[in-house]
């Protein structure tokens, strides 16, 4: 077979290839590249040898599936609101029901609740007696139902040195103590503790306790004893922390929720409590034991608020969507009519008496806070206002200034609306750089007007004065 010929192309490339070739060669290129990959050192890398063991073929376990009604275990709530899980059937089942140990059905010492420094505690309890007493002293005296200065819209500021993280997590409550001399500001948060701020201390520090192993509902600082205060929770408990004793006392227990606390003005031995579903008690610290109970809403009791001219008149704000006033005056035995009742189309987060007692303040999470006024509250307006804080925000609770004029509530845009109940509307926002997150719940300064504490879901206090 005659070979092919070679055309052009193939012959300028056999061309190309042989002087390549030349030209290294001359240059030696290949000897280089050999003697250098020679000399080249093996990099190795420092590790542990592990013995490769035969692993015995494990034996497939016979898994016999059981529903979580079956096991006594609640259905899972992972991404519903609290609305929605008001509204589900609480299991009661042995399997289901953790029982409280000893130490929490009893009085729990304040050293075993702290968490922090031990000579920081000391000086805490020590500073608390002390400040009681000497209101006590001078209570008489003082004239502390006067409030001090006049609130202008304009003036209130939030100062750098006024923010504090008081507790980890989500903030569910908080005061401001009743004291003419001390800033005092106690939270509590959704794991049950306690923290304590004296916004006057210079060297900011913080006193850290763990009462309860549950969310905290209400606190309550008595004015008459600045070192006695009252908590409710979550956990079906209600104790006081006791300064002076040194420890946190059981007051009452219950197989139910406590969703809320409230104490009559110029009432020390009263106290009133949200419990279960709908369920409204009175614990007489003189019986030792409860007094009375109502059935009053379908759903939960957000908040109880007693008017402040009649110890016998009180609001409560409920899940079921509706806020009642009512009269003690006129319960039969375990029965009570309420006085007026107020629908909303969702759930009721709180309800307060205006500071004279002619107005009732509700918020709802159907967005709308409503004003009601006059001499039967038959005056109502509602005013819109974005209530919906999510599972991981603690609701929106409207409260009440210094005087009937203001409503201060939480902003989604991390600021304060201040609603005006003569224009019914919203007039100003509080916003200022240092506001890193949302304030859910708020109090106002029993004796300084301008003085105002927002809580966060991020266990921040941020507090802010008029200038």
């Amino acid at each position: 077979m005659a070979s092919r010929k070679m055309n052009e192309y193939e012959r300028q490339r056999l061309e190309n290839i042989r002087r390549n070739d030349e030209m290294m060669a001359a240059l030696k290129l290949h000897s280089k590249a050999a003697s250098l990959l020679s000399k080249r050192p093996r990099v190795t890398t420092k590790s542990y040898s592990v013995k490769s063991e035969k692993k015995p073929k494990a034996e497939t376990a016979v898994v016999i599936r059981r529903s979580l009604r079956t096991r006594g275990i609640p259905p899972d709530s992972k991404g519903l609101d609290a609305e929605t899980l008001d509204s589900l059937p609480v299991l009661h089942s042995s399997a289901a029901k953790i029982e409280p140990s000893c130490k929490t059905l009893g009085p729990l010492p304040m050293s075993d609740a702290y968490e922090g420094e031990d000579d920081s505690d000391r000086s805490f309890i020590e500073s608390i007696v002390a400040m009681a007493k000497k209101e006590a002293r001078e209570g008489e005296f003082d004239g502390k139902d006067e409030l001090r200065g006049s609130l202008e819209l304009e003036s209130m500021d939030l100062n750098s040195e006024n923010i504090a993280r008081i507790v980890p997590g989500r903030i569910t409550a908080v005061r401001f103590f009743p004291s003419t001399s001390v800033k005092m500001v106690v939270a509590g948060n959704k794991f049950g503790n306690l923290g304590f701020w004296d916004v006057g201390d210079d060297k900011g520090r913080i006193h850290l306790y763990h009462p309860h192993p549950a969310p905290i509902s209400e606190i309550l600082v008595q004015p008459y004893c600045l070192s006695k205060i009252y908590t409710s929770c979550y956990d079906g408990f209600l104790r006081l922390m006791d300064a002076e004793k040194e420890i946190f006392d059981l007051v009452y227990s219950s197989d139910e929720a406590i969703y809320s606390l409230h104490q009559p003005k110029n009432e020390a031995n009263g106290l009133y409590f949200g419990e279960g579903r709908g369920g409204l008690a009175v614990w007489d610290n003189r019986m030792g034991k409860c007094s009375s109970r109502w059935i009053l809403h379908e759903g939960r009791i957000n908040t109880i608020d007693f008017k402040c001219e009649s110890p016998y008149v009180l609001a409560t704000g409920s899940s079921d969507g509706t806020a009642c006033t009512w009269d003690l005056r006129y319960a039969n035995g375990d029965k009570m009519t309420a006085l007026k009742t107020f629908t909303h189309k969702r759930a009721v987060q709180s309800a307060y008496f205006s500071p004279s007692g002619c107005s009732l303040a509700t918020t709802s999470t159907d967005n709308t806070i409503g004003i009601y006024s006059g001499a039967d509250l038959e005056d109502a307006a509602s005013v819109y206002h974005d209530n919906q804080t999510g599972r991981w925000l603690s609701s929106f609770r409207a409260i009440w200034g210094w005087d009937d004029s203001y409503l201060f509530v939480g902003n989604m845009k991390r600021g304060v609306d201040v609603l005006s109940t003569s224009q019914r509307k919203i007039v100003t926002t509080f916003q200022s750089a240092h506001m890193s997150a949302i304030p859910c719940r708020f109090d106002a300064h029993p004796y300084e007007v301008g003085m105002l504490a927002g809580a966060t879901s991020g266990g921040q206090v941020y507090i802010w004065t008029s200038r």
